[in-house]
């Protein structure tokens, strides 16, 4: 793809953000969220129906399920960063088609699973798969869309989730009301069949090119399937990064020590992690608060669900189109930890007080809850990609999804000992927490940013105002006057979108 075509497709993707339409532009954009609307459908029956297939029609006990789910995602946890660094080699594309496949093979086994051993190994390559997918699918994303059109999409991904897990929802709640095996049996084979269709949906993308980093040289590029090599910015012959030929974490031992010998980034997932305790509030910690702390009527947690659900569908784009840098990013995930504190306190006075009072007060929490969980959602979108470096972005979203899965993991007990264990007291401190883990994130984005001059959002840099994207269209037009045009003549290979909007006025090239 050439330059030309990566500013064609950032205007359009920030003029379909503006309209705040349903669906993405046509393109990559909208072959993605139709992908993501797929697979979520299927997910959504297989979450509401797997706990009583297993119990019921398998003949597990609650508490081997529940063990066999925990051992299953922690190993997905661990294994999705090779993964994601296995789809920067090979090409995002290929290996999210493959992972795609293997998901709808574990839901598949499901069907044949009739003891604990072979539930755990089939859960196994379930949370696996599913953790490298959703690694690949970020790599093949900033693969393929501009830097300034990213975290738009990611709001229009969100949206179309949350309507998929809807539909999917009520499709399993068929199955619930039914109530027969071969309802259940149903669902799991929608779910497979979900993913099968994701796969095609991904294979229908552009074919892009894998990072490649010569470790012995400590030098990064780009590489076809016959072994050509591409440029990712003005790739030099320095030993010490493969970016711009400048030091940082492209050395020899930060490549051989991955992900984890970055601090500053590491960091930055620790504290998203612990503003991802959101999560298992609304699906545990909200409803045994409402059935333990308050007098309010029980149908108020699936209401409370649905209200949720809906405002993301449809205000999760809005949210998001103020966020377009690091600087709009912290400001936004700072917003959110102020909005989380009102909500937990909100929370807190639900108890002690008439069924309609508390359920009034518990409405208007979750209304701040969801508010405050759009703000983070936008906030760390832009944070994910901007602080990765291009040539690793598949392990870097991998190491930055494990956030979910320990969230998912550590958060019931968390949860439990916090609301139910300490009732006010632990809501005011779920509260400071997330307002601390807020707080702390500017000063951390800004030493992630800075501990690599060519990286976006890196010292000095500025927000990505019209004034920066201009200057970098300029910038970018003058490099290919002197390259002859990007994208021409480059003899069939496949060229990998550089980052446009800030990126492009730090230089970077097609």
């Amino acid at each position: 793809m050439t330059t030309r075509d990566a500013r064609s497709a950032e205007r359009s993707a920030v003029k379909g953000n503006g309209a705040g339409r349903v669906l993405p532009p046509a393109g990559p954009q909208r072959v993605l969220a139709l992908a993501q609307l797929s697979n979520s459908v299927g997910d959504g029956a297989y979450y509401v129906t797997s706990a009583l297939y297993f119990t019921h029609v398998v003949g597990l006990s609650a508490e081997r399920v529940g063990l066999g789910l925990t051992v299953a995602w922690a190993i997905g946890s661990l294994v999705g960063v090779p993964l994601g660094r296995l789809a920067d080699r090979r090409g995002p594309r290929g290996i999210a088609v493959l992972l795609a496949l293997a998901t709808a093979t574990a839901v598949a086994s499901f069907l044949l699973v009739r003891g604990f051993l072979p539930f755990v190994l089939a859960a196994c390559v379930y949370a696996s798969a599913q953790s490298g997918l959703g690694a690949a699918r970020q790599a093949l994303l900033a693969s393929l869309i501009p830097a300034g059109a990213r975290t738009g999409l990611l709001a229009h991904l969100q949206s179309t989730l949350n309507a998929g897990l809807a539909v999917g929802a009520g499709l399993g709640g068929l199955a619930l009301h039914a109530g027969t095996r071969s309802a259940y049996l149903g669902v799991f084979a929608l779910d497979a069949v979900s993913f099968l269709v994701c796969a095609g949906l991904l294979w229908r993308l552009p074919s892009v090119e894998p990072a490649w980093v010569d470790r012995p040289a400590g030098r990064v590029g780009r590489v076809g399937r016959v072994g050509r090599v591409g440029r990712v910015g003005r790739v030099g012959t320095s030993p010490r990064d493969g970016r711009d030929g400048h030091s940082g974490r492209g050395s020899e031992r930060g490549a051989a020590a991955g992900v984890l010998s970055d601090r500053p980034y590491v960091l930055v997932t620790f504290l998203n992690t612990v503003l991802l305790l959101r999560m298992p509030l609304l699906s545990l910690g909200i409803p045994l608060w409402i059935t333990e702390r308050t007098e309010a009527p029980v149908w108020l947690v699936s209401a409370l669900f649905v209200l949720n659900t809906g405002a993301v569908m449809v205000f999760q784009v809005r949210m998001a189109r103020g966020v377009t840098g690091l600087v709009t990013a912290t400001r936004s995930i700072r917003r959110s930890g102020l909005v989380m504190l009102a909500s937990c306190m909100v929370f807190a006075l639900s108890s002690g007080v008439s069924p309609w009072i508390a359920a009034a007060v518990l409405v208007a929490g979750a209304v701040l809850q969801v508010v405050a969980e759009m703000q983070h959602s936008a906030g760390s979108w832009q944070l994910a990609f901007d602080l990765a470096p291009a040539d690793r972005m598949g392990e870097y979203q991998g190491f930055f999804g494990t956030g979910v899965t320990v969230a998912r993991t550590m958060g019931p007990l968390v949860l439990t000992a916090l609301l139910v264990g300490w009732g006010t007291p632990g809501w005011l401190l779920l509260g400071g927490l997330m307002l601390g883990a807020s707080y702390a994130m500017g000063p951390a984005t800004r030493w992630a940013a800075s501990r690599s001059p060519e990286q976006p959002g890196g010292a000095g840099q500025q927000e990505g105002t019209d004034r920066e994207r201009s200057e970098g269209t300029r910038r970018e037009g003058a490099q290919d006057r002197r390259e002859g045009g990007a994208g021409r003549g480059t003899g069939g290979t496949r060229v990998r979108l550089a980052s446009a909007g800030v990126a492009a006025a730090q230089g970077a090239e097609c």
